[in-house]
C-alpha cells in the first residue's frame, strides 16, 4: 500500500508489537486501541459507542422518520423509535442463532431497511457488521466470511443465496443464513426468511443484550470494511465504534449538517454499502443529525442512470445532500447533453448563455469574489432552477463526488449549471473522509481541505511539493484483521496512515491528488508518469470515448486501451453493442454512419479512427515530454463494466484486471517498432491487426 515511489527516502520504522489498549493499532478481533484524543477542539470530543450515538438520537428525534422505502408505488417510512427497536430485536435474534462476540455477520445484498437493521443489530449484539459486495463470486464471498469467522450471513435473494450455498460446506463458523427479500424457493435447515428471523428475538428478555451493550467500548472494533482486493487478497479494515461515531460528528460539523428539529436532512441510499463512503453518508451521518435515508431501487446503478430508476427516486425524494461517484455525474452529463442537442436553436442559445453566466458566477465564488454577474438571477430563473428540478436536486445544497478521480470537464459542466460538485477524498482506512470541499472553500480539481480535528502531511515531497499523502486523526482505522504485517506497511512508527496516493497542497492548503503510487507508470527510460491526467485529457478531447487506460510500465513507450460510449443492458448492467445516443450523434458530426461499437472497433471505421487520432495528437502536443506521448492505441470491442470485471463496485478502474484481460492487445502494441508519433495516421496499422 505504501510502496515508496522512485526517489523516496525510507519511511519511519514500523510499530512494535502493541499491548492491549495502549497502542494506536491492533489486529486482533478482540483488540483495543489507544484513541487519538486531543486536548481541545473536535479531537477532544467525548468518545461514544454506536449504541450511545443511536440512543442519543432516539431521545432527541424518536418520532422523526429515519428510513423510507418504496413498496410497490407507495413510499413507506419508519421512525427512529421503530428503527432502534428493530435493531435491538435483530440483535436478540442474532444472539439466539448463536452469534459469538467478535464474530462476523456478513450482509450480501442491495441497500435496504433490512441491510441497515442487520448491520446495526450485529454491532449491538457484539459482533462485526461485514458488508459483502453483491458482485462478489462465491469464492470471494467465502474468503470474506471465513476471514471474519462469520456466524451468520444475511442475503438479499435467491441469486445471492446460491453463492453461499455453493461454499457453505467450507464455512465451519456459519450457523445460519437469512434471506431478506422474496419468498424462499426451498426450505433448508438454518435458513430463515426475514420475518422468521425477526420473530426469533421479539419476545426474548433484554438482559443478555443489555449486558453486551454495556460491556462495549468505543476503542473496540464493530465494523469490517473489506478492501476491493485488486492487488492480492482483500484486507479486513477494522473500524472501531469511535472511528464511526467521531467521524460522523466531525464530518457533520464541517458540512454543517442540520439537526432534524430545525430542518431534516434527506439522503438517497444507492451506492454499495460494503463501501465506507456509502455507510458514512447513508447510515452514520443521518443518524448523527436525525436525518432520513430513502432507499433507491436495486437497478439504480445498472440502467443508463438518467433513463433509470435513480432519476425517478431523486425527483420523488428531492434529497438535501447527494453523493455521486464520478461515473454517475458523467452519465448525467451525457444524458443532459443528448437532450440539449435535440432542443430548438433558441433554447440551445439560452442554455449556452446561461452556462457562461453560471460558470463565471461559480468561478468568482470559488475565488471568494462576492460579485455575481447582473444576469445571474435571470439565468437562474430561466435555466438553473429548471435543470435542478428535472434532476431532483432542487433542495440539494451539497452535491458530492468521490471514490474515484473526476474530470475537469465534468466539474465545469455542472459548475456552469450552478451545481458545484464538492470533491471528497479518503479511504476505508480513514473511516471515509480525510478532506472535503465546502461551498465556501473549494477549488476545481482539488479534494478540499482536511476535516476538523485531523491532519494531512505530504511525506518526502519532491521539488514540486508532490509526495505521499499521510493521514492522522481519530478516523484512522485500528488495523487489518489478523494482518499485522500489512498493518505495519500502512501505519508508520508515529501512527501516520500512509495512503499510497500522491498529492500536494497549494498555498491555501487545498489538497490536489496527482496520482497513486501503485498506478504510477515508470517507463523503461525511468520516467514517472501518473496515468489519470492523460486518460482524462483523451476523454475530453474525444467525446466518443467512455474509458481510457494508459499502458507503459517498464515499456519503451506509452500505449492506450480505449472503449466507446454504448448502451447498457437494463437487467444486467452489461455493455451492449449499440452506441449511446451521444456517441451516435458524435459519429454523425464526424461524417460516420456507425451505430454499433463493432462497426468501429478494430479500425473498421476509418473516419472515427482518424478523429480519435486527431484528438490524441492534440493531447500529445501538450505532453510535458516525449515519454508522455501516446504512441499506439486501439478501440476494444466492449466498454468496461462492473459485471465485466474491469470496474469495481464504485466504478473505479481495476487496472491489474484490465491488464490481464487484454494481455494480447497490450502485447501487440509492443511487438512492432514504434510508429512515428508525429505522423497523423501512422497508428492505422492497428486497424488491420485487430480485424
Amino acid at each position: 500500500m505504501a510502496v515508496p515511489f522512485v526517489g523516496a527516502t525510507p519511511r519511519p520504522d514500523s510499530l512494535s508489537l502493541p499491548a492491549k489498549g495502549t497502542e494506536l493499532w491492533n489486529t486482533h478481533r478482540d483488540g483495543e486501541v489507544k484513541l487519538r484524543m486531543g486536548e481541545s477542539g473536535p479531537e477532544a470530543e467525548p468518545s461514544l459507542t454506536v449504541n450511545q450515538m443511536f440512543t442519543s438520537t432516539v431521545q432527541r428525534f424518536g418520532n422523526y422518520n429515519a428510513l423510507g422505502w418504496k413498496d410497490g408505488e407507495q413510499w413507506k417510512t419508519m421512525t427512529y423509535n421503530e428503527y432502534y427497536k428493530s435493531c435491538r430485536t435483530a440483535a436478540k435474534s442474532f444472539l439466539k442463532l448463536g452469534l459469538e462476540r467478535y464474530h462476523g455477520v456478513g450482509i450480501l445484498g442491495f441497500n435496504s431497511v433490512e441491510w441497515f437493521i442487520a448491520d446495526i443489530g450485529a454491532i449491538l449484539a457484539g459482533g462485526f457488521a461485514v458488508g459483502i459486495y453483491t458482485t462478489n463470486s462465491p469464492e470471494a464471498c467465502q474468503y470474506v466470511a471465513e476471514n471474519c469467522q462469520a456466524n451468520i450471513l444475511v442475503v438479499e435473494n435467491h441469486k445471492q443465496l446460491q453463492k453461499i450455498l455453493q461454499v457453505q460446506d467450507k464455512l465451519p463458523h456459519l450457523k445460519a443464513i437469512i434471506q431478506y427479500k422474496d419468498e424462499l424457493k426451498e426450505k433448508k435447515p438454518n435458513l430463515y426468511t426475514w420475518a422468521e428471523f425477526m420473530e426469533l428475538g421479539r419476545d426474548e428478555p433484554d438482559a443478555q443484550l443489555d449486558d453486551i451493550i454495556s460491556s462495549q467500548k468505543p476503542n473496540q472494533c464493530c465494523t469490517l470494511i473489506y478492501t476491493s482486493g485488486t492487488t492480492g487478497q482483500p484486507k479486513g479494515v477494522m473500524l472501531s465504534h469511535d472511528n464511526l461515531t467521531w467521524t460522523a460528528f466531525a464530518t457533520g460539523r464541517d458540512v454543517s449538517l442540520i439537526d432534524a428539529d430545525k430542518l431534516q436532512e434527506v439522503v438517497v441510499s444507492y451506492l454499495p454499502l460494503s463501501h465506507i463512503a456509502a455507510q458514512m453518508i447513508d447510515v452514520w451521518l443521518p443518524m448523527k443529525a436525525g436525518g432520513v435515508t430513502y432507499f433507491a431501487q436495486p437497478d439504480a446503478l445498472k440502467v443508463h442512470l438518467y433513463n433509470g430508476s435513480l432519476a425517478n427516486t431523486l425527483r420523488e425524494i428531492r434529497p438535501t445532500a447527494f453523493m455521486g461517484v464520478p461515473r454517475v455525474w458523467e452519465k448525467m452529463q451525457e444524458k443532459m447533453k443528448s437532450i440539449g442537442a435535440k432542443s430548438s436553436t433558441v433554447r440551445r442559445k439560452v442554455a449556452s448563455w446561461a452556462k457562461d453566466v453560471g460558470l463565471q458566477t461559480n468561478l468568482n465564488k470559488m475565488d471568494l469574489l462576492s460579485r455575481k454577474p447582473l444576469n445571474y438571477r435571470l439565468a437562474k430563473r430561466l435555466v438553473f432552477r429548471k435543470v435542478r428540478k428535472a434532476l431532483g436536486l432542487d433542495r440539494c445544497t451539497r452535491c458530492y463526488t468521490g471514490a474515484a478521480p473526476i474530470t475537469k470537464d465534468t466539474l465545469e459542466f455542472f459548475l456552469s449549471l450552478d451545481i458545484p460538485l464538492f470533491e471528497l477524498y479518503g479511504m476505508s482506512e480513514s473511516s471515509g473522509p480525510q478532506t472535503i470541499s465546502l461551498p465556501d472553500a473549494f477549488r476545481l480539481t482539488s479534494c478540499g481541505k482536511v476535516i476538523s480535528g485531523c491532519k494531512t502531511k505530504i511525506f518526502n515531497p519532491d521539488a514540486d511539493g508532490n509526495g505521499e499523502i499521510c493521514f492522522w486523526g481519530r478516523h484512522v482505522f485500528m488495523g487489518y484483521l489478523n494482518m499485522p504485517d500489512k498493518t505495519e506497511e500502512a501505519l508508520d512508527a508515529d501512527g501516520w496512515l500512509h495512503s499510497g496516493d500522491l498529492g500536494k497542497h497549494d498555498q491555501d492548503d487545498f489538497l490536489f491528488i496527482t496520482g497513486r503510487i501503485k498506478e504510477l507508470i515508470i517507463t523503461a527510460g525511468g520516467e514517472n508518469i501518473p496515468p489519470v491526467p492523460i486518460e482524462d485529457a483523451v476523454k475530453e478531447a474525444v467525446p466518443l470515448i467512455s474509458n481510457a487506460m494508459l499502458i507503459g510500465d517498464k515499456r519503451k513507450f506509452l500505449s492506450m486501451l480505449l472503449t466507446i460510449k454504448c448502451q447498457v443492458n437494463n437487467e444486467t448492467g452489461a455493455p451492449e453493442d449499440e452506441l449511446s445516443p451521444e456517441a451516435v450523434e458524435s459519429c454523425r458530426k464526424l461524417g460516420s454512419n456507425s451505430t454499433r461499437v463493432s462497426e468501429i472497433a478494430g479500425g473498421r471505421d476509418r473516419v472515427v479512427y482518424a478523429a480519435i487520432q486527431e484528438g490524441i495528437n492534440r493531447v500529445n502536443e501538450k505532453a510535458t515530454s516525449n515519454a508522455q506521448r501516446i504512441q499506439k492505441w486501439t478501440v476494444l470491442e466492449k466498454d468496461f463494466s462492473i459485471p465485466g470485471g474491469e470496474l469495481g463496485p464504485t466504478m473505479k478502474l481495476k487496472r491489474p484486471v484490465v491488464m490481464k484481460m487484454y494481455k494480447d492487445q497490450i502485447e501487440n502494441f509492443y511487438k512492432e517498432t514504434s510508429p512515428n508519433p508525429t505522423d497523423k495516421y501512422s497508428k492505422f496499422f492497428l486497424a488491420h491487426k485487430h480485424k
